[in-house]
């Protein structure tokens, strides 16, 4: 049987191919909300972080996330998703 091969997912901050299973993925819903999907199964439209928020404030300024989302992202809500990142160490 040949190798499982291995998903990857590129980080929207520092743009670096990794394995999805070391990315967080930053989905945005159907009602509009921007969550973090600690499971990777949620429904909605998904851009990959590395779990370090200098990743995720380099999204933020190089507006990668906003592409990936298509949508504007609020300060609160990035505030929101760097608490959340710094509490999964």
């Amino acid at each position: 049987m040949a190798n499982k091969k291995i998903p990857t997912r590129v980080c929207v901050g520092c743009k670096e191919m990794k394995p999805k299973k070391e990315l967080i993925r930053v989905i945005k819903t159907n009602e509009g909300e921007i969550l973090l999907d600690k499971t990777g199964r949620q429904n909605g439209r998904g851009a990959y972080l590395c779990n370090d928020p200098a990743c995720l404030q380099l999204a933020i300024k190089s507006k990668g996330l906003e592409r990936s989302l298509k949508v504007s992202i609020p300060p609160e809500i990035v505030e929101t998703l760097t608490k959340e990142m710094m509490q999964n160490d």
